[in-house]
């Protein structure tokens, strides 16, 4: 039995996740889970960094320190509530902020870029860091995401039996884990990135709780058909995305020409987008299971979790906590799953999700 940490800082940009796990085999148990919100000046320069702007490298190079230092914070909070010190943890899986994700454009190998400090983050912890997590994938012809199908593969694949599984982030990933072991997973669109962009815009809230105000506005049907018509939703797997594509100038192209709309009518639509795209994406590749696991923030939305019931009614919706991880601990358990497999020398990616040639043992390693 070793223990990691896994730290997940995720598109929807409200924070920072982490866990302290003991792994074992395929087993995953949480010791504890803490967060840490990030402040609002950091937050608005990760938002403002997923665009070009003057100076940025040098922004860049700053808020990957203060973003390491939030980590810090968190794995301080996870030692001392575990009562355990530094040495007792092999080491700490870091994700990193996401800001540019292109992979296989451009110079057909593309990229994808996640602002971290892992130096740093080991000088502060006194543990050794994973981090840098996805580029080997992409370098291996991959789109480098999504990552957490293979950690899904390890705590909720039932022999024989076919497992749906689907994070609700700032973008939403399926993981649809077949009963013969094999695997497909990819990226189905935005899940909470536009939804609570819109609401921040709107509400001056960071996000919209458990769904409510999308459940007081109406459908907009003429909105609804633009956003669905993305070629994303259609293009085949393997695939992944972010704010790359789905973003507020994105939003805005769909929304020129409509005249009127109300703020609750607009959140709405968008809740009803995400839910869509994601039941299409089951009813293509997933609808030999009898469940689908949700986990992520967006799980907790109960107004998105409804409309996904009534547009799969011949699935259980579930959230993950039904199946021993509760829904905001999951993806930053994969990244502690992530860490113990790059120390051991493991493959972390499937190919079969990814489109990498091959497996390949994916992360950089700082030694405490």
């Amino acid at each position: 039995m070793q223990r990691y940490i896994g730290l997940m800082s995720g598109t929807s940009l409200d924070g920072v996740d982490g866990v302290l796990a003991e792994l074992d085999g395929s087993r995953c148990t949480i010791i504890q889970h803490q967060t840490a919100s990030f402040d609002p000046i950091l937050r608005a320069e990760l938002l403002a960094l997923n665009s070009s702007g003057p100076d940025e490298l040098h922004r860049a190079a700053l808020a990957a320190n203060a973003l390491a230092r939030v980590y810090a914070q968190v794995v301080r909070a996870l030692l001392a509530a575990s009562d355990l010190p530094a040495y007792a943890i092999q080491a700490i899986g870091a994700h990193g902020q996401t800001v540019r994700h292109r992979p296989g454009v451009y110079d057909g190998t593309g990229y994808t870029l996640q602002l971290n400090s892992p130096a740093l983050l080991a000088e502060l912890t006194g543990i050794t860091v994973v981090a840098d997590l996805r580029s080997r994938d992409v370098a291996a012809g991959g789109q480098g995401a999504p990552l957490v199908p293979a950690f899904h593969q390890q705590v909720f694949g039932r022999p024989g039996q076919d497992t749906l599984v689907l994070n609700l982030g700032g973008i939403a990933n399926l993981s649809v884990l077949a009963a013969d072991g094999t695997v497909l997973g990819f990226d189905c669109g935005p899940a909470n990135a536009l939804m609570d962009a819109w609401c921040q815009r709107h509400t001056g809230q960071p996000f919209d709780a458990a769904g409510a105000w999308a459940a007081s506005g109406q459908l907009l049907p003429a909105l609804l058909q633009r956003l669905l018509a993305e070629p994303f939703l259609q293009q085949p797997p393997p695939k992944s995305t972010g704010r790359d594509l789905f973003n507020a100038d994105w939003l805005a192209t769909k929304l020129e020409g409509l005249a009127n709309l109300a703020a609750p009518d607009v959140q709405a639509t968008l809740t009803e987008f995400t839910a869509r795209a994601c039941a299409d994406a089951v009813q293509r590749y997933g609808l030999h299971s009898d469940v689908l696991l949700v986990c992520g923030g967006g799980a907790l939305n109960r107004h998105l979790m409804a409309r996904l019931q009534a547009l799969l009614p011949t699935l259980t919706v579930q959230r993950s906590d039904e199946h021993g991880l509760p829904v905001q601990q999951v993806e930053a358990a994969a990244f502690a799953w992530l860490a113990r497999q790059a120390l051991q020398g493991a493959p972390g990616n499937l190919p079969s999700v990814t489109g990498a040639r091959g497996l390949r043992v994916l992360g950089a390693i700082y030694p405490a």
